[in-house]
């Protein structure tokens, strides 16, 4: 491919990127897969180029571009070296009256939402290619030995975290197809921890999705009762093939959308810990998915809003006496986080905020904030809420 050639595919993929956005279609990175599967003649130097091409658009642009020219139009003009030229398959060159999309970190009607921890010279952190997180399987492996095995650092704030270079391939690695290694970003490592697992006690994964967290609980407490729930089908699924690989006991609850109380009705009073991994906006992982920027409304973060304080609601009454619930969303939006729990305080008197039990992330409201500029993970908000005895 010649370099204009590339800088048309490179506008290609961001129109459907665009239009995935739009219409909550795959994520950039499938996106981007899909293209080059049909498309042989392109070699690993041009997908190499293109993909660089494509996630320098994206994060360059804080609101979602009229088009995907526009956008690349927009990084040229930063860039000498991006060409554009008629002949073959290149991009025509921008004509005079052509619009670039502008730079900005973040769509303008963002910022009132931020915690106020993430002040603007943290904005460009939230961008910033992120590395590969690792959780080592406690249960089954020593840290110091896959650190070894793996060339890797360990992380700073989690016990069981190792660190790669950003792209790295793991998947191909004999000690994740023996189920010693995880992918996981540290953040979403601290979320495990703050549920305290032990052995012996009784732990909801309200909101497990494909498991990730799950996997981890059962890891650090081999002998406790891990329950996970979600009311996706395909990613609960998951979940069994990963805590096979792990040699992890984790029972599954497929919950029917409308009907989540009945079906747990069993378990209330009864839990020892019930971790509520909300559904959220996804600011805190911009860094991984910086098109999520693109996908984020007004109206949109209303309705996970409301969705946070419904599973709050639902799982406040599985908590037995002395019992803790523990929040978390991948968001550093101030209303999903410490505006959240405030809420529910306000809601459910008896409950008692406590310090959620690791080092890292700030003060924020009752709970803490984790950030990719202050802790180098991905945007987390964690708190940790105690039933009355």
């Amino acid at each position: 491919m010649t370099p204009a050639a590339r800088t048309q595919a490179a506008i290609d993929i961001l129109d459907l990127v665009l239009a995935a956005a739009r219409d909550d279609g795959p994520p950039a990175d499938s996106i981007v897969q899909r293209y080059f599967k049909t498309r042989r003649y392109a070699g690993s130097k041009d997908r190499r180029a293109v993909r660089e091409l494509v996630f320098r658009a994206i994060r360059r642009s804080g609101e979602r571009p009229a088009s995907g020219r526009a956008a690349m139009i927009g990084l040229a003009s930063e860039d000498e070296e991006i060409e554009f030229d008629i002949v073959g398959h290149g991009a025509p060159p921008p004509r005079a009256d052509e619009q670039a999309s502008p730079a900005a970190y973040l769509p303008l009607w963002i910022e009132a939402e931020l915690s106020r921890h993430v002040s603007r010279d943290e904005w460009p952190a939230l961008l910033e290619r992120a590395p590969l997180d690792l959780r080592v399987n406690c249960a089954t492996a020593d840290r110091a030995a896959m650190a070894a095995a793996l060339a890797a650092e360990p992380t700073p704030l989690s016990p069981w975290g190792l660190r790669l270079p950003p792209d790295t391939r793991v998947d191909d690695r004999p000690e994740f197809a023996a189920g010693q290694i995880e992918v996981q970003d540290e953040g979403s490592q601290l979320i495990a921890l703050a549920c305290s697992p032990r052995d012996g006690i009784d732990l909801l994964d309200l909101c497990a999705g494909a498991g990730g967290k799950a996997l981890a609980l059962a890891a650090a407490a081999p002998g406790a009762r891990v329950v996970a729930s979600d009311t996706n089908r395909q990613r609960l699924s998951q979940l069994a093939p990963r805590a096979a690989r792990a040699g992890a006991q984790i029972a599954t609850r497929l919950l029917d959308p409308g009907h989540e109380a009945q079906a747990l009705a069993d378990l209330a009073g009864q839990m020892h810990v019930v971790l509520v991994d909300a559904p959220c906006s996804g600011s805190g992982t911009w860094r991984r998915n910086p098109e999520g920027r693109w996908r984020l409304t007004p109206e949109r973060l209303d309705r996970v809003i409301r969705l946070q304080a419904t599973l709050l609601d639902l799982a406040a009454p599985l908590v037995q006496p002395g019992g803790a619930l523990i929040y978390a969303t991948c968001s550093i939006l101030a209303r999903e986080g410490a505006g959240q729990i405030d809420a529910f305080l306000g809601r459910h008197s008896g409950w008692i905020a406590q310090d959620v039990g690791f080092e890292g992330g700030r003060v924020d409201g009752s709970g803490r904030l984790l950030t990719p500029a202050h802790d180098q993970t991905d945007g987390f908000f964690v708190a940790r809420l105690v039933a009355a005895c």
